[in-house]
């Protein structure tokens, strides 16, 4: 995707939040895969080739789209032309069960990248889904803007819009990072820091924002 920016400000303005259509799911797995490509944990549990690894996210996150039911509560960001240039997941109160991520796992093809690819996604997401709290909460996750947008205001409009929605809720959220870059960002909307693991040998931090209101 090419865009000239003459103004990041103007343009922003000209992009909308809303809810994903019946046709989004593919457009919504390249921007994901695109976007994460080179996270330290994707990068653990998949590989060093990158090209590989962005099409195992690919399979990965149509899988996850399927399963975990994104297509109804996940935000899309699109530029003036309609394209999709950033993506914000929220599960809702009593949607992300402890065991969710076998779930998704299972749905895999074990044979697709070998059972060590296998047991690294058993070994994240289990870790991942220990940590879960117990209480009702909304689960933000993946929040991505496109590679070559980032920086730009995009992640903070999914935000405002996505904390307004759990604002409205009274109820909590929370979230999941292995970039350590992300944790200010997060902690502009209200997101503490509840807890640390290392996964796979990568750092990741969990962090929870309490009800507004």
């Amino acid at each position: 995707m090419q865009q000239e920016i003459t103004d990041p400000r103007l343009w922003l303005d000209e992009v909308e939040i809303g809810v994903l259509g019946p046709v989004d799911t593919q457009k919504v797995t390249d921007v994901l895969a695109r976007a994460t490509r080179d996270n330290p944990l994707h990068v653990a549990t998949f590989g060093e080739d990158r090209e590989r690894r962005l099409r195992t996210l690919q399979r990965f996150f149509s899988v996850a789209a399927n399963v975990l039911g994104w297509q109804e509560h996940m935000l899309a960001a699109r530029g003036s032309d309609g394209t999709i240039i950033g993506v914000c997941g929220m599960t809702p109160p009593g949607g992300c069960l402890p065991d969710l991520g076998l779930k998704l796992l299972a749905s895999s093809d074990p044979h697709e990248e070998g059972p060590i690819v296998a047991a690294r996604i058993a070994s994240w997401l289990g870790a991942w889904s220990e940590r879960d709290p117990g209480q009702r909460h909304w689960h933000f996750g993946p929040l991505v803007v496109e590679p070559a947008l980032q920086g730009m205001g995009v992640g903070s409009r999914l935000m405002e819009v996505s904390c307004a929605q759990v604002d409205a809720s009274g109820e909590q959220a929370y979230l999941e990072t292995d970039t350590q870059a992300d944790l200010l960002f997060y902690e502009r909307f209200g997101f503490e820091v509840v807890g640390e693991q290392n996964v796979l040998g990568v750092p990741n931090w969990f962090m929870q924002r309490t009800r507004k209101g």
